[in-house]
């Protein structure tokens, strides 16, 4: 079976021999006659049986003594979907490892996120995945040294450092095992230039599996803006991001075939939890056509699917920051709650990290500021999708929604038409208009009147803040979902609503309904369904294990 410990042999070369784009991530394809390993859809000719050998994961192909093939560039694929959807520890694992999590607190850290040993942690991960944690990790920050070593003029010795590696002996070993060639050919085959080394602007193209529905995914964050911390002008997205090494801004815009994004970082340390927060956000790593399948499977549901494929589940960037938001919302208009969420942001007690620091004027030559910036001119900008998912000029898309009582889900509106605006420069308008969300320990400092809320909902907060900063309640995607929703639901004022809402998006659990939820109820009316709490929930068996999915349908129909 795909996506367990077993790789069905047929089935796997059937995918090969077809050039399947849906396989991409999910196993990668080993040569053993050329010594490379390359993705499903590879262009090169359908090697002979008796030379392919399936892998798990690039980590294990690598292990098998295997290059990353040059030509269809395995190591850039999207993430196999099962380690979003997946709730045990191998998902929770990948996720981690994903962020940053090894390279920064090695194996025993990991080990300790997950509640396991060291030696128990390898072994699930060596059966699942024919690689262990540090295996898993090196393919990642091989991955991240490519990147910036081709889209970057840092130092070869800094894009070592800067991707996780110890020392440049192991960078310059890994990139000649992985890649087949040393770290300056690499660069010189890229066009690569040499230059200062230190914080900067990295413009990456970011794969998915198709269909991607880019005005409902837009659509959906431009209902929830958050000024000075987020906005969505002309197709793009764009905010501040709190990451490991420091502050950091995103601008992401859908194109066709993949995610134009653009990373300003303080620290490029942060690369690979900035591309794994992205693409989280934006759900990249889906099975569109899984989760269509389903749902289409009911004739209530078959209409929207065919008008809107590809519809994904924004997750967050930030846990906290969603519990906050979710909490502040509770029983009052979306509006309200964006109004009271900027009061706090705003007020002079509240901290707020800065922006990632501007690039430097690329025409003043010698002003001794040592930043890199790499980006695309004007004229070579990739157009954002419209609403069919073709390139061409976003505008007039809406915020839809409408939870109303529950935190509210906004009505269909235009997502150039909220946000900060910036008024030129870079991708969707002036860097440096941001700034990220403040955390648990911050909130904690901030006096009543920052607030301004009711009592019992100001403590709410405090309280979840604690049990976050204490380490007690886990918001992030490697956080174990039963538990982190027994926690919740424990302290006083968080009920099944907001618990279920924070595992769908901090979590990232695929199946979760909320038909507690004003506008999914709504929704389900709109299109002729069952739409009390009881009635609905027993007929959402049907769109198991993508009821998460359904719900961001219904709140589109409401």
């Amino acid at each position: 079976m795909i996506g367990g410990v077993e790789l069905d042999f047929e089935r796997c070369y059937r995918a090969v021999d077809s050039r399947d784009q849906r396989f991409d991530g999910w196993f990668y394809t080993g040569v053993t006659s050329t010594g490379i390993y390359c993705r499903p859809s590879c262009p090169a000719m359908t090697p002979k049986r008796r030379n392919v050998r399936f892998f798990a994961s690039a980590a294990a192909a690598q292990g098998a003594g295997l290059r990353a093939c040059r030509r269809c560039r395995p190591d850039a694929a999207p993430g196999s979907p099962q380690w979003d959807v997946r709730a045990d520890v191998v998902g929770r694992a990948m996720r981690l490892i994903a962020d940053g999590v090894v390279d920064r607190d090695g194996v025993p850290g990991l080990a300790a996120r997950l509640g396991y040993t060291e030696r128990h942690l390898h072994r699930m991960l060596r059966a699942e995945l024919g690689a262990g944690p540090l295996a898993l990790a090196r393919a990642q920050r091989a991955q991240t040294a490519r990147t910036l070593i081709e889209t970057t003029g840092l130092g070869l010795a800094e894009v070592a450092f800067a991707a996780g590696f110890g020392s440049v002996r192991q960078f310059n070993d890994t990139v000649r095992e992985v890649y087949g060639t040393v770290p300056s050919q690499l660069r010189t085959a890229r066009g690569g230039r040499p230059a200062p080394g230190g914080a900067g602007t990295i413009t990456l193209r970011l794969a998915y599996r198709p269909p991607l529905h880019a005005t409902a995914l837009l659509d959906y964050l431009a209902a929830r803006v958050l000024p000075g911390v987020e906005d969505v002008v002309d197709g793009t997205y764009r905010r501040g991001l709190r990451l490991p090494h420091g502050p950091a801004e995103i601008a992401l815009t859908p194109v066709a075939g993949y995610v134009a994004a653009t990373l300003r970082l303080a620290d490029l340390r942060d690369l690979a939890p900035a591309v794994a927060r992205c693409r989280r956000l934006f759900d990249l790593d889906a099975d569109p056509e899984a989760v269509d399948q389903t749902l289409a499977a009911d004739p209530a549901l078959a209409g929207i699917v065919a008008a809107e494929p590809g519809v994904r589940l924004p997750r967050a960037v930030d846990g906290f920051e969603l519990a906050l938001r979710a909490i502040i919302g509770q029983q009052i208009s979306l509006r309200a709650a964006t109004t009271t969420l900027t009061r706090l942001l705003h007020h002079p007690r509240t901290p707020s990290p800065p922006p990632a620091p501007c690039p430097p004027p690329t025409d003043r030559p010698g002003s001794g500021d040592q930043e890199v910036c790499v980006t695309e001119s004007a004229s070579r900008r990739p157009k954002p999708l419209d609403h069919r998912g073709e390139p061409g000029a976003h505008g007039g898309h809406g915020a839809h929604g409408g939870h109303g009582a529950h935190g509210g889900h906004g009505a269909r509106g235009g997502h150039g038409a909220r946000g900060a605006r910036g008024e030129g420069g870079g991708v969707g308008g002036a860097w440096g208009v941001v700034r990220g969300f403040p955390g648990a320990e911050e909130v904690l400092g901030l006096p009543d009147a920052a607030f301004g809320m009711p009592v019992a909902r100001r403590e709410t907060i405090r309280t979840l803040a604690r049990a976050v900063a204490a380490g007690e309640v886990d918001l992030e995607p490697g956080g174990d979902r039963t538990e982190t929703v027994r926690r919740l639901t424990a302290l006083p004022g968080i009920g099944p609503w907001t618990a279920g809402y924070l595992a769908m998006r901090a979590l990232g659990d695929p199946d979760v309904l909320l038909p507690t939820d004003l506008a999914v109820r709504r929704g389900a009316a709109a299109l002729g369904l069952p739409h009390t709490p009881t009635t609905l929930d027993a007929y959402a068996d049907r769109w198991r294990p993508w009821r998460s999915y359904a719900a961001i349908r219904l709140w589109r129909a409401a």
